[in-house]
């Protein structure tokens, strides 16, 4: 391809895809610029349609934590696709899956598949709501569950208020159904269940944020909600999409020591092919079809090239228990920002877990969504184009984790490392 193969790509795409991209976030719209296209990716890189190459730390926004186009994933694809794309029945790929998924997070004793983060907590939503009879759900600003109507939806004018629409097309009504309540906050949820009583059928949260940037809970925050819950009996779900197998092979409530009721999954577990699913109490289970009341359905849920993908990446997870390294790589990366800030005298804060991270520029501790519109988007924007240039991409978003993979070790790591400090002495 030419050397602007991209702009015209883009070009060609904002003709026939609204915005030119598939998804909003693709489209730069928050750092500027334009968007680069990708032709090919291995390992920790991209490369892109006008043939550069990358060192990534978007990870397909999660998935490739083992890096990109790994031969065993691949393998394990090509071997699937030699049986066919899509059965429409059940397959042994997709038991084998479940038998996985309930080893490795024991707090999911039954599991759906399904084809997306955003059809398992939408799904998980309906089965709270089937299983107890009631109608409203808090979840938290911040924390972002798909673009499903009851999810989509931004905090009130206080901490009491209904939640309003945050995209056109969700109606009103869905909205006073769901109260958003401040992340990291004990005296907002003992208000909306007193305000609400046995009301609420459930709580949804990313336990560790990845939407608005990475952030983490508060020493003993998730422990009280795991308590209140159960004390309102009110189903609990964690929203793992991001954190499952990633943070830890169970998640981050096995880091945490926290059972939820329901856990939502995805990213991983398809090894980079579209995938979500759902699962927890078996007595909260039994009430989808075709046993019980809550309909959910999806012709490709289970589908076999995802399953294969995904065991793949999963047995891989078993077998190498890659958690140590991966959170030395991003204990040098923080230390790298950190250092190079210091020099440059610019405020920073850094919060990392594993193979989680963001950067947010300011001086203010970061806990909630109000803390991390503190930081400065602007400066994370020159930032970024700074980063790009010297052949690193970040998230194109000042409000996005960035992910790390066992790719990264080595010569990529060391780069990076260089790349992000000389993007900020240039600032």
């Amino acid at each position: 391809m030419s050397q602007n193969a991209s702009e015209q790509l883009f070009a060609r795409a904002r003709e026939l895809i609204p915005g030119g991209v598939n998804s909003p976030v693709r489209a730069f719209r928050s750092v500027g610029g334009a968007p680069f296209f990708v032709k090919a990716a291995r390992g920790a890189r991209l490369v892109t349609a006008d043939d550069r190459e990358l060192i990534d730390f978007v990870c397909t926004w999660g998935p490739a934590i083992h890096g990109h186009n790994h031969p065993r994933i691949r393998a394990a694809i090509a071997a699937a696709l030699e049986h066919g794309t899509s059965f429409g029945t059940p397959n042994p790929l997709e038991v084998e899956m479940a038998e996985l998924i309930t080893r490795f997070v024991p707090s999911i004793r039954k599991v759906r598949m399904c084809s997306s983060g955003t059809e398992a907590t939408m799904s998980a939503i309906r089965l709270a709501r089937g299983f107890t009879g009631r109608d409203k759900i808090i979840k938290f600003s911040g924390c972002y569950h798909g673009h499903s109507d009851s999810l989509l939806i931004k905090a009130g004018s206080g901490a009491l208020t209904h939640g309003n629409p945050d995209s056109a097309g969700v109606p009103a009504s869905f909205a006073r159904e769901t109260l958003v309540l401040p992340y990291n906050d004990r005296a907002a949820l003992e208000a909306a269940f007193a305000a609400h009583p046995a009301q609420v059928a459930s709580v949804i949260i990313e336990p560790y944020c990845g939407n608005v940037g990475f952030i983490m809970p508060d020493p003993g925050y998730l422990a009280f909600l795991r308590e209140i819950t159960r004390r309102e009996g009110t189903v609990l779900i964690f929203d793992e999409v991001m954190t499952g197998f990633r943070i830890a092979r169970g998640g981050v409530q096995e880091r945490e020591g926290i059972t939820p009721d329901l856990t939502c999954l995805g990213k991983i577990i398809g090894g980079g092919l579209p995938v979500g699913a759902f699962g927890g109490r078996a007595d909260i289970m039994d009430h989808l079809a075709p046993l019980g009341p809550v309909y959910q359905a999806g012709t490709l849920s289970g589908n076999p090239l995802a399953m294969a993908a995904g065991i793949a990446g999963l047995r891989l997870l078993e077998e190498t228990n890659p958690y140590g390294r991966l959170e030395a790589l991003g204990s040098r990366l923080r230390e790298a920002v950190l250092d190079a800030c210091r020099t440059k005298g610019i405020p920073v804060q850094f919060p990392q877990c594993g193979s989680m991270f963001s950067i947010f520029f300011t001086d203010t501790p970061v806990r909630d969504y109000a803390t991390a519109l503190r930081g400065d988007a602007k400066l994370f924007g020159r930032f970024f184009h700074g980063s790009l240039q010297r052949g690193v991409y970040l998230a194109p978003s000042a409000y996005e984790a960035g992910f790390l993979s066992t790719a990264h070790e080595g010569a990529d790591i060391d780069q990076a490392c260089a790349a992000l400090s000389a993007a900020i002495a240039a600032l």
